[in-house]
């Protein structure tokens, strides 16, 4: 387990063992109850389909559905700031879809509108030792990173992975870095929220 925890001091306790009923559980932390960070058995999560974990190898986590609601990348600024990237992969997920092998513990969590590491919604999930970014939790919906995905070694196995997050548009690609030419739909800013522009950024 990391020695680090969100803001600092212990990690945080395993909310699925030894605290008994959700009632008797810490208000303040009744959030680790919930998925995606209840630690549930195999026969409650289902069949897992895909398993994925952090760079140090601490956090680990199972998907239990073949393919996202949806995939995109996002080239917003604060995607590529906190990233460190030109744009962010992102898979949406249902919450009850993922689920963290160790619940809660070993990660950290940045609110990024409010510049804090309290747990609050939405929040951005990674790895409290080595950093790496797992996913972004909004209120109701995971973003899950599939780049954190462990597809295999076979190019056969490869080939599904890429298949099963391939993207289905772009957003924010006014803020781009770089222009893609890839043919996918791209919207100036929120998808069905925007205007829809071209690989180069213009309006159709």
């Amino acid at each position: 387990m990391a020695d680090d925890a969100p803001g600092g001091g212990s990690p945080l306790p395993n909310p699925g063992v030894g605290l008994g009923s959700v009632e008797k559980y810490p208000k303040e932390l009744a959030w680790q109850t919930r998925p995606p960070y209840r630690v549930v058995s195999r026969d409650e999560f289902g069949e897992v389909k895909w398993k994925g974990g952090c760079h140090c190898g601490r956090v680990t986590y199972e998907v239990n559905r073949e393919q996202p609601l949806k995939a995109k990348y996002c080239h917003c600024r604060g995607c590529q700031v906190v990233h460190g990237a030109p744009f962010q992969w992102a898979a949406i997920f249902q919450k009850s879809d993922i689920s963290f092998i160790n619940g809660a513990d070993g990660l950290a969590f940045y609110a990024s509108d409010r510049k804090t590491t309290k747990y609050e919604l939405p929040t951005k999930v990674s790895c409290a030792y080595c950093r790496t970014p797992i996913m972004d939790e909004g209120r109701n919906m995971c973003l899950l990173f599939p780049g954190t995905i462990h597809f295999g070694d076979s190019q056969e196995e490869q080939d599904a992975w890429m298949k099963a997050f391939e993207i289905s548009c772009h957003i924010f690609y006014s803020q781009r870095s770089l222009n893609i030419l890839d043919g996918k739909q791209k919207w100036s800013g929120m998808d069905e929220n925007s205007d829809l522009v071209d690989d180069y950024g213009k309006k159709v």
